[in-house]
Protein backbone atom coordinates (compact mmCIF):
# COMPACT_ATOMS: atom_id res chain seq x y z
CA UNK A 1 0.00 0.00 0.00
CA UNK A 2 1.07 3.32 -0.64
CA UNK A 3 1.42 5.78 2.29
CA UNK A 4 2.56 9.37 1.92
CA UNK A 5 3.75 12.02 4.69
CA UNK A 6 4.55 15.54 4.37
CA UNK A 7 3.55 18.86 3.20
CA UNK A 8 5.04 20.89 -0.11
CA UNK A 9 5.16 24.07 -1.86
CA UNK A 10 5.18 24.04 -5.46
CA UNK A 11 4.07 26.49 -8.40
CA UNK A 12 1.55 26.28 -11.30
CA UNK A 13 3.05 27.84 -14.92
CA UNK A 14 1.00 29.25 -17.18
CA UNK A 15 0.35 25.54 -18.90
CA UNK A 16 -1.25 24.41 -15.67
CA UNK A 17 2.13 22.19 -15.12
CA UNK A 18 3.74 22.31 -11.55
CA UNK A 19 6.55 20.22 -10.45
CA UNK A 20 6.22 17.05 -7.99
CA UNK A 21 7.97 17.83 -4.95
CA UNK A 22 11.19 15.35 -5.07
CA UNK A 23 9.76 14.39 -1.32
CA UNK A 24 6.60 12.63 -2.80
CA UNK A 25 8.36 11.25 -5.69
CA UNK A 26 10.77 9.20 -3.14
CA UNK A 27 7.87 7.56 -1.89
CA UNK A 28 6.42 6.21 -4.96
CA UNK A 29 6.70 2.26 -5.90
CA UNK A 30 9.16 2.62 -8.90
CA UNK A 31 7.20 0.86 -11.51
CA UNK A 32 4.28 2.64 -11.62
CA UNK A 33 5.82 6.06 -10.27
CA UNK A 34 4.89 8.23 -12.79
CA UNK A 35 1.08 7.66 -13.96
CA UNK A 36 -1.83 9.35 -11.76
CA UNK A 37 -5.98 10.25 -12.04
CA UNK A 38 -6.32 14.03 -11.02
CA UNK A 39 -10.02 14.47 -9.73
CA UNK A 40 -11.98 16.95 -7.61
CA UNK A 41 -11.27 16.50 -4.00
CA UNK A 42 -14.72 16.51 -1.27
CA UNK A 43 -13.31 19.87 -0.48
CA UNK A 44 -12.37 22.81 -3.03
CA UNK A 45 -9.28 21.23 -3.73
CA UNK A 46 -7.71 18.28 -6.29
CA UNK A 47 -6.70 15.22 -5.62
CA UNK A 48 -3.98 13.21 -6.81
CA UNK A 49 -4.50 9.58 -6.77
CA UNK A 50 -1.16 7.38 -7.91
CA UNK A 51 -2.49 4.57 -10.45
CA UNK A 52 -1.75 1.75 -7.33
CA UNK A 53 -4.64 4.03 -5.51
CA UNK A 54 -6.63 4.81 -8.55
CA UNK A 55 -7.66 0.92 -9.47
CA UNK A 56 -8.70 -0.59 -6.31
CA UNK A 57 -11.37 2.41 -5.69
CA UNK A 58 -12.47 2.55 -9.14
CA UNK A 59 -12.99 -0.73 -8.89
CA UNK A 60 -14.83 -0.54 -6.03
CA UNK A 61 -16.84 2.27 -7.73
CA UNK A 62 -18.12 0.04 -10.83
CA UNK A 63 -19.27 -2.62 -8.34
CA UNK A 64 -21.73 -0.37 -6.82
CA UNK A 65 -25.88 -0.76 -7.68
CA UNK A 66 -26.17 1.12 -11.05
CA UNK A 67 -30.33 1.01 -10.18
CA UNK A 68 -29.65 3.21 -7.15
CA UNK A 69 -29.98 6.79 -7.88
CA UNK A 70 -27.65 7.95 -5.47
CA UNK A 71 -24.90 5.87 -6.37
CA UNK A 72 -25.64 7.30 -10.30
CA UNK A 73 -25.39 11.09 -8.79
CA UNK A 74 -22.90 10.22 -6.41
CA UNK A 75 -20.49 8.34 -9.81
CA UNK A 76 -21.13 11.54 -12.20
CA UNK A 77 -20.28 13.73 -9.34
CA UNK A 78 -17.40 11.91 -7.98
CA UNK A 79 -15.69 10.37 -11.44
CA UNK A 80 -16.92 14.00 -13.49
CA UNK A 81 -13.22 15.16 -14.76
CA UNK A 82 -11.19 12.33 -13.13
CA UNK A 83 -8.39 12.49 -15.56
CA UNK A 84 -5.20 10.11 -16.14
CA UNK A 85 -1.91 12.34 -16.41
CA UNK A 86 1.55 11.41 -16.66
CA UNK A 87 4.65 12.90 -15.41
CA UNK A 88 6.38 14.89 -18.15
CA UNK A 89 10.49 14.46 -18.67
CA UNK A 90 10.91 17.28 -16.38
CA UNK A 91 9.04 15.71 -13.84
CA UNK A 92 5.79 18.47 -14.01
CA UNK A 93 2.24 17.09 -14.15
CA UNK A 94 -0.55 19.17 -16.10
CA UNK A 95 -3.99 19.87 -14.74
CA UNK A 96 -6.77 20.45 -16.65
CA UNK A 97 -8.00 24.25 -16.93
CA UNK A 98 -11.83 22.66 -15.24
CA UNK A 99 -9.78 21.45 -12.64
CA UNK A 100 -7.74 24.12 -11.96
CA UNK A 101 -11.02 26.36 -12.09
CA UNK A 102 -12.78 24.07 -9.59
CA UNK A 103 -9.97 24.34 -7.26
CA UNK A 104 -9.32 28.22 -7.52
CA UNK A 105 -6.05 27.04 -8.08
CA UNK A 106 -3.82 29.38 -9.73
CA UNK A 107 0.14 30.41 -9.33
CA UNK A 108 0.86 29.03 -5.55
CA UNK A 109 -0.21 25.94 -4.94
CA UNK A 110 0.49 22.94 -1.46
CA UNK A 111 0.79 19.63 -2.18
CA UNK A 112 -0.43 17.57 1.24
CA UNK A 113 -0.58 14.21 2.26
CA UNK A 114 -3.56 12.42 2.52
CA UNK A 115 -3.04 8.61 3.23
CA UNK A 116 -2.69 6.97 -0.13
CA UNK A 117 -3.16 10.11 -2.11
CA UNK A 118 -2.29 13.44 -2.61
CA UNK A 119 -4.21 16.94 -2.38
CA UNK A 120 -3.47 20.00 -4.03
CA UNK A 121 -4.68 23.08 -2.70
CA UNK A 122 -4.31 26.76 -3.40
CA UNK A 123 -1.83 28.27 -0.78
CA UNK A 124 -4.17 31.08 0.65
CA UNK A 125 -7.50 28.65 0.94
CA UNK A 126 -5.17 26.18 2.51
CA UNK A 127 -3.97 28.61 4.86
CA UNK A 128 -7.30 29.58 5.67
CA UNK A 129 -8.31 26.36 6.23
CA UNK A 130 -6.15 25.89 8.92
CA UNK A 131 -6.76 29.61 10.63
CA UNK A 132 -10.58 28.66 11.13
CA UNK A 133 -9.74 25.94 13.87
CA UNK A 134 -8.82 26.07 17.14
CA UNK A 135 -6.69 23.78 19.22
CA UNK A 136 -8.80 22.97 21.12
CA UNK A 137 -11.80 22.31 18.41
CA UNK A 138 -9.23 20.42 16.51
CA UNK A 139 -9.01 18.44 20.08
CA UNK A 140 -12.63 17.73 19.65
CA UNK A 141 -12.85 16.42 16.10
CA UNK A 142 -9.94 14.09 16.64
CA UNK A 143 -11.50 12.99 19.52
CA UNK A 144 -14.84 12.17 17.57
CA UNK A 145 -13.49 10.84 14.42
CA UNK A 146 -11.04 8.35 16.36
CA UNK A 147 -13.86 7.30 18.85
CA UNK A 148 -16.38 7.51 15.90
CA UNK A 149 -13.73 4.34 14.29
CA UNK A 150 -13.16 2.62 17.30
CA UNK A 151 -9.64 3.90 17.64
CA UNK A 152 -8.06 4.79 21.36
CA UNK A 153 -4.77 7.13 20.80
CA UNK A 154 -3.46 6.66 24.58
CA UNK A 155 -2.91 2.65 23.90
Amino acid sequence: MIGFIGEYESTVDAKGRFLLPSGFKKQLPELEGTTFVLNRGFEKCLTLYPILTWKPLYEKISQLNDFDPKVREFRRYFLNGATQIDLDSAGRLLMPKSLMEYAGLSKDIILTSAVNKIEIWDKNMYQKFFDDITPEGFSDLANEVMNKSGINLNS
